[in-house]
């Protein structure tokens, strides 16, 4: 099927190449794109290992009789007879205070559907999409995300961050003022009615289905390309085009989804932002967590600064980086990013129940899963300067490793200089800088 991924790559090369010409053109006439070789192309790139949706069908069995399946998947797409099903909801831990994510699960068939527009719509609009945009993007990151911060922090020596939270922004995302900024650029009566089945699709929780009028599941594939649709013109576009031109410093905006920060060189510009941002939010159904959302002072200072102004906090946390500044070892002053200690502890707490659940398994085999969940974290949170914070994971990942092995024979007790042989013949990996700006000057 190499054949068709090429004619797919190419037909989203020649909507790129329209879209990034016609910036402000609404694209009428997709739907003759959306065909048996993109829906099969659309497939291979959907995940076979996740979990099922409410129809109970594996990728395995949707496999057992492919072709066939996919072309009744384009007729009831394109006849305006598909039906989106229910998609399973699930909750995950989001932090250490006992807060959960809500995930949707689509059906295997709807991944594929959901991906084949995703394909579609995605050249439309990343054209239109900023640089401060990194979410859920074609080749961004978060880590691109965090070097830009730190990057514009630097250059600008500090200022002002305005470190916004949206509440339960997937969940609260107005249906009503979703379709209206889609139809600024996709007016294809196909693709629009099926991201509105796929808005409108019931969620079966606990047994109970309910049809929610407002939010988009997390976990459905298209959900994240309509989130960063929605935030792009609610609040990428408003501050470029409305916002900017009326401030007196420099603004810059760092956006991750719907995780993002503001950054100022004027105090009187964040004050006037802070004041702005839940009025323009409110207009398009969401709302600003007045508790999370805070102004920071953020400018390299002694220890003893500010004791005037003890309200103001001086470090924020962004994906997962608690950021300050700090002295570097020739004495100049540096943003600074160590492991954020919500997200500290919920990787110890996992990894801590990960060890009791399995602590009767063969050492062997608790050593290949350890150094797999180890490398996993240094893979994420293995930057410059935090190596600090990965050496005292190691430290507690080893503690919980020799606690649980200690109670899985009561008889034979787990000493340190025990454990510490045991850690010579099964060595846990030690922290490294998987994302090194040394090793990046050096081979950028």
């Amino acid at each position: 099927m190499h054949s068709n991924a090429e004619d797919t790559y190419t037909k989203r090369q020649r909507i790129a190449e329209l879209a990034n010409d016609r910036r402000e053109l609404a694209f009428t006439s997709l739907n003759h794109l959306l065909d048996l070789e993109l829906l099969h192309d659309a497939y291979s790139r959907t995940p076979t290992d996740k979990a099922p949706g409410v129809d109970g069908r594996s990728a395995a069995d949707y496999e057992a009789n492919l072709m066939d399946n996919l072309r009744s998947l384009l007729e009831r797409a394109r006849s305006g007879t598909y039906h989106a099903p229910a998609v399973r909801r699930v909750h995950i831990p989001k932090g250490s205070g006992g807060e959960t994510r809500p995930i949707g699960i689509p059906t295997f068939e709807d991944k594929v559907l959901q991906r084949a527009v995703l394909m579609l719509l995605e050249p439309l609009y990343e054209p239109l999409f900023h640089d401060g945009s990194y979410g859920f993007r074609p080749g961004r990151s978060a880590h691109q995300a965090l070097e830009s911060l730190w990057r514009q922090t630097m250059n600008t020596g500090g200022g002002w961050i305005l470190d916004v939270d949206i509440r339960k922004f997937f969940d609260t995302l107005d249906h009503g003022h979703l379709r209206r900024l889609l139809q600024r650029r996709v007016r294809d009566g196909v693709l629009l009615r099926l991201i509105g089945k796929w808005l409108n699709a019931g969620v079966l929780e606990d047994g109970a289905l309910s049809y929610p009028d407002e939010g988009t599941p997390q976990g459905g594939v298209i959900s994240p390309l309509l989130a960063n649709i929605y935030l792009h013109y609610v609040l990428d576009e408003w501050l470029e085009r409305e916002v900017k031109p009326r401030l007196q410093g420099r603004v810059f905006l760092i956006r991750y989804a719907d995780d993002f920060v503001l950054g100022f060189t004027c105090e009187a510009d964040a004050r006037r932002v802070l004041e702005l941002l839940p009025q323009r939010f409110a207009e398009h159904g969401l709302t600003i967590h007045p508790d999370k959302t805070r102004l920071v002072r953020f400018r390299p200072r002694p220890k003893d600064r500010d004791a005037n102004r003890p309200d103001v906090p001086h470090t924020f946390d962004f994906l997962g980086f608690t950021h300050h500044w700090g002295r570097s070892r020739n004495g100049r002053w540096v943003v600074q990013r160590k492991t954020a200690s919500n997200r500290f502890t919920r990787a110890l707490k996992k990894i801590a129940t990960w060890c009791r659940r399995n602590r009767h398994e063969p050492l062997r085999q608790q050593h290949v899963a350890l150094r797999h969940k180890l490398q996993g974290h240094y893979n994420y949170f293995g930057i410059t300067g935090n190596s600090a914070a990965l050496a005292r994971f190691l430290y507690f990942v080893q503690r919980v490793w020799k606690k649980w092995l200690s109670r899985r024979n009561r008889e034979r007790h787990w000493n340190w200089d025990h454990f510490h042989r045991m850690l010579q013949r099964y060595p846990l990996p030690p922290p490294r800088a998987v994302h090194s700006v040394l090793r990046h000057a050096a081979n950028p």
